[in-house]
């Protein structure tokens, strides 16, 4: 069967963002062109890391003699984005991830795909509503930059660490910092 592809070429909007308080947080990927909105889910660790990724690889185009894709060393202030997550309907929960760079476009290439469920493969039905897919975004460079800001922000806002074990610490306390009994 056919893997169904969402696809944004040129994206309105991508951003990550979070429902919930800290410590009980989901992290979404948000993707906006038009009317057309996809949200996936995916791990704090997976946003973190994306972000920083992202800003590996525009870091090293800079490098390049010239700079010919002008990417920017830090975030254009037309494309900050600091407005909520539009409504979310989780579309999957993202499994595998990667990142690429097209030269011909001057964009980086996001393709997510959602956990494998190996025991869902013989449940796809004729109408395709179990059917395979995965999300692709090209970010142009300026939009790849903010997207990466943002995401490393929001990552930032979770608990605070425990100074101790390097662990989060919750709202109610935490093992290193309890009182002793």
């Amino acid at each position: 069967m056919p893997t169904r592809v969402h696809e944004f070429a040129w994206p309105d909007r991508v951003v990550v963002g979070t429902i919930g308080v800290p410590g009980a947080r989901t992290f979404y990927l948000q993707v906006r062109a038009g009317k057309q909105i996809v949200s996936i889910a995916l791990e704090k660790q997976q946003s973190a890391l994306l972000a920083e990724k992202i800003d590996e690889i525009l870091d090293q185009l800079i490098t390049v003699e010239g700079n010919p894709f002008s990417v920017p060393t830090s975030t254009p202030i037309e494309l900050v984005d600091n407005d909520q997550l539009e409504a979310v309907q989780e579309q999957f929960r993202t499994g595998a991830m990667s990142l690429g760079w097209d030269p011909t476009t001057a964009q980086v290439v996001l393709e997510a795909y959602p956990i494998a469920d190996d025991d869902n493969d013989e449940s796809l039905d004729e109408d395709g509503a179990n059917e395979p897919e995965m999300l692709l975004v090209r970010m142009p460079v300026g939009t790849a930059r903010a997207f990466a800001k943002r995401t490393r922000e929001i990552v930032g806002a979770g608990r605070p660490t425990c100074p101790l074990c390097g662990y989060p610490i919750d709202a109610d306390g935490h093992i290193c910092t309890l009182p002793e009994v």
